[in-house]
């Protein structure tokens, strides 16, 4: 199976080198050197890491057979994407690979059926679990312990406690402006 782990950024100086969008819990082992990525598009790969270091917080990795900005700005975009075994499950229990989230059962905390995951939209802060509700429409759930208590693969579902608004806007709570000091 395969598993999107990583996305090209910017070019970094003048040898190579890339800077990286790290899209999986486990770098280290996704992205080492050595490592054989097949790519999106497929055209640009496959990649091989030559080495790979951290600068100001960010992953840099240089590939073998890049060795200049020109051939690196090319790379900007590319999905890196690793083969992973299907039945190979994360080391952290709180943890888990899209495949295994997709198609779940949502439900809320009091068993209210609310639909299936659909996809995981990974964003810089947080991920989204994008639910496909009955009726066709679409809810984005953040997939933060608060909101979501609870995934049981066994049971082939996920819990979620949402707040108020998220699920039906007629609950919203309106927050409503400052209160005019009295003058």
């Amino acid at each position: 199976m395969q598993l999107v782990v990583a996305r090209i950024g910017r070019a970094h100086g003048i040898k190579g080198e890339v800077t990286v969008e790290v899209r999986t819990d486990e770098p280290e082992l996704r992205l080492g050197p050595g490592a054989v990525l097949a790519t999106e598009p497929a055209s640009a790969g496959p990649l091989t890491i030559e080495t790979g270091r951290v600068h100001s917080g960010r992953l840099l990795l240089r590939f073998e057979g890049v060795r200049d900005r020109t051939g690196a700005e090319a790379l900007r975009n590319v999905l890196l994407i690793a083969e992973v075994d299907p039945e190979e499950v994360p080391e952290d229990p709180e943890e888990f690979y899209d495949h295994q989230l997709i198609d779940l059962d949502v439900v809320t905390v009091d068993g209210t059926a609310v639909g299936r995951i659909s996809e995981i939209s990974h964003l810089p802060y947080q991920d989204l679990l994008i639910v496909k509700r009955p009726d066709g429409g679409e809810v984005m759930i953040p997939f933060v312990s608060e909101m979501v208590p609870e995934i049981d693969l066994e049971e082939q579902r996920a819990v979620i406690d949402p707040p108020p608004g998220l699920l039906d806007e007629a609950e919203a709570e309106i927050a409503t402006g400052r209160e005019e000091a009295p003058s």
